[in-house]
């Protein structure tokens, strides 16, 4: 995999005048209040026999956009010490959650995991079981990128950020959890909704986004030489006068203007030869970032990023930030 994109240095000085939309702030204020306000049954946490015995799982039925259903897996370190601090982790493209004794990386570390099942997801590996009942757009091209887009009411990411807010919301009430060292963390597209969440979420405890995905989209769309930023591209090829319409959708859901918005402490993590989400659009996100924030960079890979490297770091750096957390010092509203 050559190098495709910017250099390391050029990245690093990049900062793109990304568009706000003028009701951005208002238009998710207004989402996530009827999310809140639905009168859709509280989250159901039912406890699973997985054969393991020095960890406790729960499966998780919680309302999301509109009410509707998300399924996850949440994680607990048996006969750790409570309340504990708590990784809320978010799927990378096509993934879903997979079976209740997987993922156990951060419950052997002795914090609680949530990890989110992703709506109409979980084709590609590690199977999911949420549902998206919005039917997708006509003409749109396979795949979730134009999937409503002629809209930001109806766009997919809409339902997918607001079902990841209130996965945040849902572990905040669980009396085994601190709500004060809530870190949000994924890879690729869970990279970006972690960066969305980091941005729409007050009193975060941390953000971890790995080789994010929808940053500086319309570069994205520009440069990528592999899916699922392609799917845009497809998509403005055959419909050739909608770009300026598509764009302002798209714009409500760029991972990098919600960063801009995130004030808790960040560990990004980019891959200098990732053809799938390019160091210059994560770049974007980084450099905007409001908040403290550090970057491990990989000049020698590509969207597998620094895997089992990475985290490494990560382990440590959850370790540190909560172990400087006492219960409630953080403050959330």
């Amino acid at each position: 995999m050559p190098l495709t994109d910017l250099s390391l240095a050029d990245c690093l000085a990049r900062r793109p005048d990304l568009p706000v939309p003028a009701d951005f702030d208002a238009f998710w204020s207004r989402t996530l209040g009827e999310a809140r306000a639905h009168p859709a049954a509280k989250a159901r946490f039912t406890e699973v026999d997985t054969g393991l015995t020095q960890v406790r799982t729960y499966d998780v039925t919680l309302p999301g956009f509109d009410g509707q259903p998300v399924r996850g897996w949440l994680r607990l370190p048996a006969g750790a010490s409570e309340p504990l601090g708590c990784v809320v982790e978010f799927l990378g493209y096509g993934r879903g959650r997979g079976l209740a004794h997987e993922n156990l990386l951060w419950a052997a570390a002795g914090h609680a995991h949530l990890l989110m099942d992703t709506r109409g997801q979980g084709w590609s590996s590690a199977g999911g079981d949420t549902a998206d009942p919005h039917e997708g757009t006509p003409g749109s091209v396979p795949g979730f990128l134009t999937r409503g887009i002629e809209s930001p009411e109806t766009y997919y990411y809409r339902r997918l950020f607001t079902d990841a807010v209130r996965c945040v919301d849902a572990v905040r009430d669980r009396p085994e959890i601190d709500p004060d060292r809530i870190v949000v963390t994924g890879i690729s597209q869970g990279g970006g909704i972690a960066l969305a969440v980091a941005g729409l979420v007050p009193g975060l405890a941390g953000v971890m986004p790995d080789v994010p995905f929808l940053c500086d989209i319309r570069r994205g769309a520009e440069i990528a030489g592999r899916p699922p930023f392609t799917e845009i591209a497809e998509y403005l090829r055959l419909h050739r006068d909608r770009a300026e319409s598509v764009l302002g959708t798209l714009a409500y859901f760029d991972a990098a203007l919600h960063a801009t918005r995130a004030t808790a402490p960040a560990l990004f993590s980019v891959a200098m030869m990732d053809e799938i989400c390019p160091p210059s659009t994560c770049f974007a996100a980084y450099n905007g970032y409001a908040g403290t924030k550090d970057v491990r960079v990989y000049a020698f890979n590509g969207h597998e990023g620094g895997a089992e490297y990475q985290q490494r770091e990560q382990l440590a750096w959850v370790r540190s930030l909560f172990a400087g957390l006492s219960s409630g010092q953080a403050g959330h509203s």
